[in-house]
């Protein structure tokens, strides 16, 4: 049985992340940053699933977690699909800040950054409205 805790957890987790990225975003240390809002998205995701289903999925790809949402909100499909294909280059970037920022010699640029932070923030939004 899941527990208002544990899914409360999970989203107050990636809202946190989401205050972190903006935080490290006007610090200037915008590869952090980039993860964060990267994590944010992916962390309120699973928050949504798990309470959803009562189980937290093991992938990190935010295209995969919106496909699994998908199927499971048949009644809001064709708006959850239709947000993923408009945003489809912002999703696939926000992606790639999982692993550019840990593993790659990439350096995120301020502007970059402000839209994938931005972006996560519309994300969250999105999600929460469904």
């Amino acid at each position: 049985m899941v527990r208002k805790e544990d899914v409360d957890l999970l989203r107050k987790r990636a809202l946190s992340m989401l205050r972190a990225s903006k935080y490290h975003f006007k610090e200037g240390d915008y590869d952090l940053a980039a993860f964060l809002a990267e994590q944010a998205v992916q962390l309120y995701l699973k928050y949504k699933l798990f309470d959803l289903t009562g189980e937290i999925p093991r992938t990190h790809i935010i295209r995969q977690l919106f496909g699994v949402l998908a199927q499971l909100l048949a009644n809001k499909r064709n708006i959850i699909q239709k947000f993923i294909k408009e945003n489809r280059s912002l999703i696939i970037r926000l992606e790639e800040a999982y692993t550019s920022s840990r593993y790659l010699l990439r350096k995120y640029e301020k502007d970059e950054t402000k839209e994938l932070v931005d972006f996560a923030e519309k994300v969250i939004k999105f999600v929460q409205d469904l």
